[in-house]
């Protein structure tokens, strides 16, 4: 009996831990590119997740609290590959308070939305929320109205 609950809370701890090493080993190959979407072509990172930008904030993020809940950061991995059709030269980070790097995008400190649960997944497009407007990214650095 005692082995039986070794072994389940070793398996519930798997469950747990690979999930989350997962999605660190995504966000260090994480890369920004610019894909098509019913809105045209807008920026999404490696996975092919959305990126927002929040019209309150600029060039600092104004995002904290339960707004990045709803909101989180698109933070930096060591190296941010470029894809097709996003210009190098518009990429940069900024640090956030707790010392973070979150990726910027002309000059844009760039988010996910807690509610697009798959890739290629757009919902909360030119939403007033948290004292701003959420829109999505063109490559040229546009914002989507």
């Amino acid at each position: 009996m005692k082995l039986l609950r070794i072994l389940a809370v070793a398996l519930i701890a798997a469950a747990v831990l690979v999930p989350a090493a997962m999605s660190d080993q995504s966000a260090s190959r994480a890369a920004l590119t610019a894909k098509s979407s019913r809105f045209g072509n807008v920026l999404f990172d490696g996975r092919g997740f959305v990126l927002y930008a929040f019209t309150r904030d600029h060039p600092r993020s104004a995002c904290y609290g339960a707004c990045a809940r709803a909101w989180p950061p698109y933070f930096a991995p060591k190296t941010l590959g470029v894809g097709p059709g996003v210009k190098r030269s518009l990429l940069g980070t900024v640090k956030r308070r707790n010392g973070r790097r979150q990726v910027t995008y002309a000059g844009r400190p760039l988010y996910y939305y807690v509610g697009d649960t798959r890739a290629g997944q757009i919902l909360c497009q030119n939403v007033a929320e948290y004292g701003g407007t959420w829109l999505i990214v063109r490559p040229s650095g546009k914002l989507v109205r």
